[in-house]
């Protein structure tokens, strides 16, 4: 090499170091020698820097993404889940809710019993004693004057004879109790009407007779007060058969005529006005004899609900409050 020209002696040295710088080269890789090695996309220059809308989150996706916008949820899943998504405190029918002021009858709105009552001397007195549909009972008097003014002889048989103001009715009660006589005719059912209207003064004789009899407690299951008897309105009439001897008494109920009479006594306006277990709540004794008119639409609705006529008449009081 000592020959060798200076120019010959500096190109074989280029040569070996360029043979050198390739073998490193190839040993480690040409990124490590360029000096970008483990840099990330953001970190390259010749690499696009990555934007949001380039590599969105997942969020992003969903909500603000320009190339690929979220597609519409279905309008049920779209509501809030919050506070705002809750019904309506008031649905009323449009949401399902039947209105409750609909299950009030047209017959009972003015004859409710917060309605129709007041207090005299102490006394809770019946403000609507010419109602078909009046309320009468141990809690509720009628005016010791009060006496119907339409009271006639209903033309059916009755189990004593002569005349007696006990065989009278309110109009429109003595013409259904003929339909209901001529209906127990025709299924062959023999039924008298016992007693029917009392003044207030015939009802105050009885219940003194009786308290003289059986005890004031006694005459108090059995008999009403005067003013507390639904027969001083002229719509209840006792009724009877021969099978117990025209006799009014629980024992009535379990004959053929008394079955009859409690199974159709609503197809013609009237209800067995004191049923039987159900003394606590009417204030008197099962009297399956005593049969009350209140019309067609009323008495199949009571006698549909299995109700007394005080427990039907407190369902109606919860109907309208809500109304």
């Amino acid at each position: 090499m000592r020959n060798m020209p200076k120019t010959g002696r500096w190109l074989l040295a280029f040569v070996i170091a360029l043979g050198i710088v390739g073998w490193v080269f190839h040993m480690k890789g040409g990124d490590d020698v360029l000096g970008t090695a483990g840099a990330g996309p953001a970190d390259s220059p010749s690499a696009a820097p990555v934007t949001p809308s380039s590599q969105p989150s997942e969020t992003a996706v969903q909500t603000d993404s320009p190339t690929a916008p979220a597609a519409t949820p279905p309008e049920s899943s779209a509501k809030p889940t919050g506070p705002a998504s809750l019904p309506s405190a008031d649905p009323g029918p449009a949401d399902g809710n039947p209105d409750d002021s609909a299950a009030l009858p047209a017959w009972a709105a003015d004859n409710l019993p917060s309605r129709t009552i007041r207090t005299e001397d102490d006394l809770a007195v019946i403000t609507n004693a010419s109602s078909l549909y009046v309320l009468v009972n141990k809690k509720r008097n009628l005016p010791s004057d009060y006496v119907p003014r339409d009271l006639t002889v209903p033309d059916v048989p009755f189990s004593f004879s002569g005349d007696s103001d006990k065989k009278k009715m309110r109009k429109e009660a003595a013409a259904a109790l003929e339909k209901l006589f001529a209906g127990a005719e025709k299924a062959g059912i023999r039924l008298k009407a016992v007693s029917g209207y009392r003044s207030y003064a015939r009802q105050k004789a009885i219940f003194d007779a009786n308290a003289a009899a059986k005890g004031a407690e006694e005459a108090n299951r059995t008999s009403a007060h005067p003013g507390q008897s639904e027969h001083q309105t002229g719509l209840a009439m006792d009724v009877s058969s021969a099978s117990v001897g025209y006799a009014l008494e629980e024992s009535f109920g379990k004959t053929e005529e008394g079955r009859w009479l409690a199974a159709h006594a609503a197809d013609y306006g009237f209800i067995i006005r004191y049923p039987k277990g159900k003394e606590s709540i009417t204030g008197y004794t099962y009297e399956p004899w005593h049969i009350r008119y209140l019309g067609k639409e009323a008495a199949a609705e009571v006698a549909e609900s299995r109700l007394t006529l005080e427990q039907f008449f407190g369902t109606l009081e919860a109907s309208a409050e809500k109304a």
